[in-house]
């Protein structure tokens, strides 16, 4: 059982990784943020197709990751 929750930790970890190196930036760095960003931050955008998608598949990732940490530092 050590054995699969140690395994399942970084497959998600892995997978994690990669799927946020995949996404596309949000921001426009400092300078964005300083001249206008907030209208992108508080405008109607959602985010569609693949970054919806890999959004999606970034939080299961995320959870599954933390609920095996939790089980395997309780447990072990």
């Amino acid at each position: 059982m050590e054995a699969l929750l140690i395994t399942l930790i970084v497959i998600a970890a892995l997978c994690i990784i990669a799927i946020v190196l995949l996404q596309p930036g949000k921001s426009e760095g400092l300078s964005g943020s300083i001249t206008g960003g907030a209208e992108q931050l508080f405008g109607k955008q959602k985010a569609r197709g693949l970054d919806k998608f890999l959004h999606r598949t970034t939080i299961i990732c995320a959870i599954v990751f933390f609920v095996a940490a939790f089980i395997l530092g309780f447990y072990y």
